[in-house]
């Protein structure tokens, strides 16, 4: 990745989109140090993730990860996720976050110097696409060294630097856990964020 020391920076994390990436790649991401890494390499005005919880589940599995994230430098955007039962009548959630990302990325293009998207959907290439024409220079970080690959050519060919997130899996990454369970759905994710903060767990 080609930074700056004067760039002004701002990160979108698609979390659904990065947790499978990852997770294809056997290994967790440590939020904190991904913080410090971005921090390091210029100005880092806002990093946003987005997820999508379900509603009135405060016991949602995700929901220590999130509120850590909150307390800690990142900008949360979430919306409820939405129930549907698939083929063989299990419940699932659903919840896309494109639109929150794109106005969010549309926004700040004026404002940042470099914005860095963390995913590999296809569907970002225009967004991509219109971001450069406002004069931002944009990373994608996801991954095609996963089978399937989860980047997408278009997008990869779009942006102007494309970082495997195998090559940053020594600077921002730790061994998954728990015979390859989350951090966030293991059993001591009761505790509160300062707790965990305390434990720099991520």
């Amino acid at each position: 990745m080609t930074f700056y020391p004067t760039d002004r920076i701002a990160l979108f994390i698609d979390g659904a989109n990065l947790y499978s990436a990852a997770k294809a790649l056997n290994f967790d991401i440590d939020y904190k140090k991904l913080l410090d890494e971005f921090r390091r390499r210029g100005v880092l005005i806002r990093a946003y993730y987005y997820t999508a919880i379900a509603e009135g589940d405060d016991y949602s599995p995700i929901r220590p990860l999130v509120d850590w994230l909150d307390y800690n430098g990142f900008t949360l955007v979430t919306k409820p996720a939405r129930e549907f039962t698939d083929s063989q009548g299990r419940k699932r959630w659903r919840g896309n976050m494109d639109m929150e990302i794109a106005v969010d990325m549309m926004e700040l293009a004026g404002a940042a110097d470099h914005l860095v998207l963390f995913s590999g959907d296809g569907d970002f290439r225009r967004l991509v696409e219109a971001v450069q024409r406002r004069g931002a220079r944009v990373t994608v970080v996801s991954t095609v060294k996963s089978q399937p690959p989860m980047a997408s050519d278009d997008l990869r060919r779009q942006a102007d630097t494309f970082v495997d997130l195998v090559d940053l899996m020594p600077l921002v990454g730790r061994p998954r856990t728990q015979a390859h369970t989350p951090r966030f759905l293991q059993p001591d994710a009761a505790q509160t964020p300062a707790e965990r903060d305390a434990q720099d767990e991520f």
